[in-house]
């Protein structure tokens, strides 16, 4: 597959020295992954009826580390009622070797955002919140009256038309500068709406991260705890997602095990240089990129997402419905969903997912609607925020959604 055909086909998928030696083995699908409750009684074939591609995967993986041009670890688990397999590779420290962890921490970036969606359709479902009700109803005086009113619903599927917030600036360089900045995502939300519109709610889809900057807002208003408070009562706790966390406004390390992260930069002279990029304040993502978490956590996360355990029928419907408008950058129809995104697979497989990235840490979770596949991963890439799918992410997709 050439470069051309790589990046028209990530473009679609979007849902961000010596290498360490690569780790793969098969394993069973986990006790907790609930059976798929039947929806009717025609019998559906599932999507994905053999069992993972262990070589592919195992392929698409090999020979991470320091000298490897994209990333220097990957944490993968494939999933489903198909079968199951996992692997890493790569190094946790490129500056001792030390191999990658299979249960290493990590950013997860905006996969947050599907945490945040679940919550705010859990209180849809309790009735205490109304997606077609306009946000300025919940948050008086939140929007300037230069707004016309602003759905929930359009909050959750980036149709809202509130413009981004202004950042440090648009290189590394700048990002790298202020990486221990403590801003305050309400005053996020003030720079941005005192911008005025950026196109009337509904007309277009704008991926933002102020949207679900305003839904943690939101959760907070409408729970009366905080929003971290809301994430441990409803998700974290009820499935037992121990090692997924949201850190606070001082924290600028990962807790506990993790990889250490990289961006590759180009010195002065012109050599190649790896920049630990692992200690950094993210709390100005919030509720909409600040999520610490493992594989085995989003991987569980993921299975009780999909298979109705977090958010009834109802309201997860929402997380399977692309608005019929049009992308506000691109032009071409959308494709995000509330706290997901829809994926057409080359073969034509439909699948829904997230990804998320911060400095050092691409990471992805998703599947099939009726789980008979399913996919998380970490990747340490080198150039987490780079316009371009970093190829080894790009690798486990295909190897994983490949019949």
């Amino acid at each position: 597959m050439n470069a051309t055909t790589r990046t028209l086909i990530a473009a679609a998928l979007v849902l961000g020295i010596a290498s360490g030696p690569a780790v793969a083995h098969a394993a069973p699908t986990p006790a907790w992954a609930p059976a798929p409750a039947p929806v009717s009684k025609e019998v559906v074939e599932p999507v994905f009826l053999t069992p993972p591609n262990a070589a592919a995967l195992e392929s698409a993986i090999a020979g991470l580390g320091p000298g490897h041009a994209d990333a220097t670890a990957a944490l993968v688990r494939v999933g489903g009622t198909s079968g199951s397999w996992q692997g890493h590779s790569g190094v946790a420290d490129v500056r001792t070797g030390r191999p990658a962890l299979d249960r290493a921490r990590f950013r997860a970036g905006s996969v947050t955002k599907t945490f945040t969606a679940a919550v705010v359709l859990q209180l849809a479902a309790e009735g205490r919140v109304e997606l077609d009700r306009p946000v300025q109803e919940y948050l008086p005086g939140l929007l300037p009256n230069t707004f016309k009113p602003v759905s929930v619903r359009q909050l959750l599927n980036y149709t809202s038309g509130i413009r981004p917030a202004d950042g440090p600036g648009d290189t590394f360089e700048d990002a790298y500068a202020h990486r221990f900045d403590r801003d305050d995502p309400r005053a996020l939300i003030a720079n941005a709406v005192a911008k005025g519109p950026e196109f009337d709610p509904g007309a277009r889809q704008h991926y933002l991260n102020i949207d679900y900057t305003i839904l943690g807002v939101l959760i907070e208003k409408v729970t009366g705890r905080s929003y971290e408070q809301a994430l441990t009562t409803r998700i974290f706790k009820p499935l037992g997602l121990r090692d997924t966390s949201l850190p606070s406004s001082t924290q600028t390390r990962i807790p506990g095990p993790h990889h250490r992260g990289y961006q590759a930069v180009t010195r002065a002279d012109g050599t190649p240089e790896l920049v630990d990029v692992t200690e950094w304040n993210s709390w100005s993502n919030w509720a909409a990129g600040d999520l610490i978490s493992t594989t085995a956590d989003l991987e569980r996360f993921t299975v009780a997402l999909f298979g109705g355990r977090l958010v009834p029928t109802a309201q997860l419907e929402e997380m399977f419905t692309v608005p019929q408008v049009k992308d506000f950058e691109t032009g071409e129809d959308a494709a995000q969903t509330a706290g997901l995104k829809q994926l057409v697979l080359p073969d034509g497989t439909v699948a829904f997912g997230k990804t998320g990235s911060r400095h050092g840490y691409s990471t992805a979770i998703g599947g099939t609607r009726d789980l008979s596949r399913t996919l998380v991963y970490s990747v340490n890439s080198t150039d987490a925020k780079g316009r371009d799918m970093n190829k080894v992410a790009f690798d486990i997709v295909m190897a994983a959604f490949t019949k």
